[in-house]
């Protein structure tokens, strides 16, 4: 490991060639901020000019030894860039970190962002920061450079009257949408434009407003020129951006004389820098420069750490163009002359005014940051020796265990003379350098009687004494193994097991034959069919126990053994199961009642069987069947008949209960009664139940209403709540009924609404009295509870419907389920056995008292009922999604990405018409409750996001640069 850890250390030292350049680590997704490093730096004019601004690193430099111990730490960012560019030009390294430049402009190292915009702001914030130098070539540094000027300018048609507006700018954005050449890209950012209809212009001169034309006049260019390709564009389809992927060509040099207003002058370019993003999508890919060396003409490739000289002087981009290709059907690159250039990557062209004056090759780093850049050089010299050293120590070390390997090996196969045995894996890592060798350790090939397993040989190699007496003086372990240490115990017993299993196949087949044959009179014996269905199995099993190691046995000579290999789930089934001719034990251990689950077998088959499950339960065919099993079907029979009986009883006394046919209503109340009474629905579902299924089901004794009350007996409900929300839990009652259900039922509380103050004239003005009263307190504390679990849930499950087309294709997908419906899901479920039974209704024979329930369980009960009644049925085209009420939008925009392949700039979710936007908010704030369904409609992919260099980054609302140091922050 520490040699191959020294050999992938030794690249980071820089060439000694000259004009060798040192790269920047890409610290995450910062490679768009180490290309324009690269290509600042290279620009030896703001270079000269950077070095020539004042800074605190001098004073540090002059300060007191104690001071110098410390490490330099820029305060500006020209001081930043200052130290940056002085470690690019002399340091030692092939590659430096930039981290604390990075750092002090407050960028996300793990977001990419748009490198046109960081270029932008960036020369701004450094023409800001450089405007309060003294000197004025440090000043205007950024102005002379990059810095030129044009003019808007409006003519108007009817009397020629000529507007100007002067703008100073530091690139040229260049539409490339429709075109293939560079020049026709400029000639569009150029071409006059009309101003007709709607657009007129209001002209001073004629005091009204005029047809005109507006076009940009270059009036001056800078020494370099920027030209921003614009490559990524808002796409209002998609409402994202994407990358226009289409080839521009261009020039090595351009000559820009037939654009500016003023000729005369000195227009030609040189090509001196390209800036590549590779990929096809705008939120992914990464960023390289081609960078021209001002001092020998050659061109570099600047890719992070990784710095490539370009063959003969020339640019090559035809490697950077196959990178991006994302399928065949893609245009093809049109062919190029001598002195052009195609590129569908390039988005930003730099060009260098033409001189007849050679560039400064003198940029000399000032002594003060010279001195730093050497103490960084001395660290890192120390760290290579270091790193020598360790190197030189695992050669050394590798060369004595390559010796000792060379002079062992040819003594450690075993002849004639005596031997041991030695693991194999050991052996293996003996031989392999890289890593320490360890004691050996042969405990792993030890049967249960301390000695070496016959089942192991296969792992362990024969060696020579003489070998194996070097191997334990230098390394030491144990247990030694001779040719004495084979277990003999274990050999025969492996023999026996071997002998029973050949032995087994005869018996199956003999086995089957007898079971062929008719048993006569009582010389059978019973056997579960069960059991002689798997007989085989179950003896190979056993036998398979006994061949392994016996301290795994589970002490069962029945057959029922555990494989240390499985499962925990596949463990609990196989205790779960029974051993050999236990399915046909009743629970008191006898005979079962059931014939179906046995068969008679013969005496000889019988005698068969036992010699491999000699503890199995033995029937004979006069064996009497379980005397108290033969009681407690009787009983059960009378039980179901007696259950039968009650639902039929029940069922005829509320015909209309249950059919929930003709209902009472209160937003409606009927004309023929003033008091209906209210039970919960719950009960209701439940003695539904019961009805339906009486033999699976336990009849219902207790009405339960103190469910529907507080701990003081008050209501929990108003009249209002009753008839909207709250009508899911309660079921109205007819008088008529009521009377029935206090002779068939235990009714703990009476529950009832009265209308009083009725007239003919204004039924209107009717006022709703219950009884008992409405609890206020309570009933104020149920819904605060109530807003605090749909807000407040963890692991709750919501789901996802797609859109397809803007049409929602789900039928009946409302989450109301109507509970009274002749056949609901808790319909199929099986009835719960004894002390499972809800809590809030006393089941039992003869019950009649019950617990008051609390405010809490309460609660519980009714958020109970809320899911029974609210379950939503999740239809096609939808998924079920386990979410918080604390996690975030954005974070459920990635689990719909998972779960619908769906990029998470791509999904546009709404719920019951409520566009979901914000990706900071909680889901609990934005109104997703457990049960939501969310529509989810996509918009189309941009394009393929695979086989990109840098992980792709989520697209949510882009913040851009705010919060950075590149807008003063």
């Amino acid at each position: 490991m520490k040699i191959v850890f020294i050999i992938l250390m030794i690249p980071i030292v820089r060439g000694e060639k000259k004009n060798s350049f040192v790269g920047l680590t890409n610290l995450g997704a910062t490679c768009y901020v180490n290309t324009f490093l690269q290509v600042w730096f290279l620009n030896l004019e703001l270079r000269q000019a950077l070095y020539l601004c004042q800074s605190t690193c001098s004073d540090y430099m002059m300060g007191d030894d104690i001071q110098k111990e410390k490490d330099y730490e820029p305060q500006t960012i020209c001081e930043h860039l200052q130290y940056l560019f002085a470690l690019l030009q002399n340091s030692n390294r092939r590659y430096i970190d930039p981290s604390g430049f990075v750092k002090a402009l407050g960028l996300d190292t793990g977001q990419q962002q748009d490198a046109q915009e960081f270029s932008k702001l960036f020369m701004s914030l450094l023409e800001d920061t450089l405007s309060k130098q003294k000197n004025p070539d440090v000043r205007n540094i950024v102005q002379q450079q990059f810095c030129g000027e044009y003019a808007y300018v409006t003519v108007c048609n009817q009397c020629g009257r000529e507007s100007k507006l002067l703008s100073k700018f530091y690139e040229l954005e260049l539409n490339i949408q429709g075109h293939k050449q560079l020049t026709d890209c400029i000639s569009e950012f150029l071409k006059e434009e009309r101003l007709e209809g709607d657009n007129r212009y209001f002209c001073e001169n004629c005091q009204s407003k005029q047809n005109a034309t507006r076009k940009i006049r270059l009036l001056s260019l800078p020494c370099t020129l920027n030209l921003q390709l614009m490559r990524f564009v808002f796409d209002r389809q998609t409402g994202h951006k994407k990358k226009l992927n289409t080839y521009i060509g261009f020039s090595e040099t351009l000559d820009m004389e037939p654009y500016v207003e003023h000729k005369g002058g000195s227009y030609v370019y040189e090509l001196s820098a390209v800036l590549i993003h590779r990929g096809v999508s705008a939120y992914s890919g990464h960023y390289i420069a081609h960078v021209k060396d001002p001092q020998s003409g050659e061109w570099y490739k600047f890719n992070d750490e990784d710095i490539e000289k370009m063959e003969g002087k020339k640019l090559q981009l035809g490697i950077e163009e196959d990178l991006a290709e994302p399928s065949k059907s893609q245009t093809r690159k049109p062919k190029c002359g001598k002195g052009t250039h195609c590129s569908r990557n390039a988005y930003m062209l730099v060009y260098r005014l033409q001189t007849q004056e050679k560039p400064n090759t003198t940029v000399q780093v000032p002594a003060f940051l010279q001195e730093l850049v050497d103490r960084d050089n001395s660290k890192f010299e120390e760290w290579c020796i270091e790193m020598a050293e360790m190197r030189k120590q695992s050669v050394d070390k590798g060369k004595a265990k390559h010796e000792e390997v060379k002079e062992l090996y040819q003594r450690l196969p075993a002849g004639a003379e005596p031997y041991e045995f030695v693991s194999l894996e050991w052996l293996q890592k003996w031989l392999d350098e890289s890593t320490p060798t360890k004691p050996i350790d042969n405990h792993a090939c030890l049967c249960s009687h301390d000695k070496l397993h016959p089942d192991k040989i296969s792992i362990m190699k024969r060696i020579s004494e003489y070998a194996a007496d070097i191997f334990y003086s230098r390394y030491g372990g144990g247990p030694r193994l001779t040719v004495k240490a084979l277990c003999k115990e274990c050999v025969v017993e492996r023999c026996r097991v071997l002998r029973l299993k050949n032995q087994l196949n005869e018996d199956y087949k003999t086995v089957n034959n007898l079971l062929k044959a008719t048993v006569k009179g009582n010389d059978g014996f019973w056997v579960g069919k069960s059991s002689l269905r798997s007989w085989r199995q179950l003896a190979l099993e056993q036998l398979d126990e006994q061949d392994g190691d016996a301290d795994q046995s589970n002490g069962k000579m029945n057959g029922n053994t555990l494989n240390k290999d499985e499962s925990k789930e596949e463990r609990k089934e196989e205790e779960e199961e029974l051993n050999f001719n236990e399915d046909i034990l009743c629970p008191h251990g006898e005979l079962c009642i059931s014939e179906n689950e046995r068969r008679l077998v013969s005496k000889e088959a019988w005698s068969k069987l036992q010699q491999y499950f000699p503890k199995a339960p033995e029937f004979p065919s006069y064996k009497e069947c379980c005397s108290q099993c033969k009681i407690l079907e009787r009983e059960g029979e009378e039980n179901e008949a007696l259950h039968k009986m009650i639902a039929n009883e029940q069922k005829t006394s509320l015909p209309n209960l249950f059919q929930d046919k003709n209902r009472p209503c209160l937003s409606n109340w009927p004309e023929d009664t003033d008091v209906l009474y209210i039970v919960s629905q719950f009960f209701v579902e439940e003695w539904r139940k019961f009805v339906r299924k009486p033999t699976r089901c336990s009849p219902v004794s207790s009405v339960g209403n103190s469910a529907l009350l507080c701990p003081h007996g008050g209501l929990m409900f108003t009249f209002a709540s009753m008839t909207k929300e709250d009508s899911k839990l309660i079921a109205l009652i007819w008088p008529s009924e009521w009377q029935m259900i206090q002779k068939l039922f235990v009714v703990d509380h009476v529950i009832k609404i009265t209308r009083t103050g009725v007239e003919d004239e204004n039924p209107s003005e009717a006022q709703y009295i219950s009884e008992p009263k409405l609890c206020p307190e309570c009933r104020e504390g149920l819904l605060c509870q109530q807003q605090r679990d749909l807000r407040e849930y963890t692991q709750a499950t919501i789901y996802v419907h797609k859109v397809v087309d803007n049409k929602k294709v789900m039928k009946d997908s409302a989450p109301e389920l109507n509970v009274s419906s002749s056949e609901t899901e808790e319909d199929k479920e099986e009835a719960k056995p004894d002390g499972e039974k809800d809590p809030d209704f006393n089941q039992s024979n003869g019950g009649t008292k019950r617990q008051k329930v609390s405010h809490q369980n309460y609660i519980a009960y009714q958020k109970q009922v809320i899911r029974r009644s609210m379950r939503h049925r999740k239809v096609r085209g939808e998924k079920a999604l386990l979410v918080s009420a604390n996690q975030t939008l954005k974070e459920l925009k990635i689990q719909i990405m998972h779960a619908f392949s769906v990029a998470p700039f791509d999904q546009n979710l709404s719920i019951d018409g409520k566009i979901l936007s914000d990706d900071c908010a909680t889901l609990g704030t934005l109104g997703v409750i457990p049960e939501s369904v969310i529509l989810l409609k996509a918009d189309e992919p941009i394009a393929d996001y695979a086989a990109m260099d840098d992980v792709m980054q989520v697209c949510m609302p882009e913040e851009g640069f705010k919060g950075t140091g590149l807008l003063g922050h």
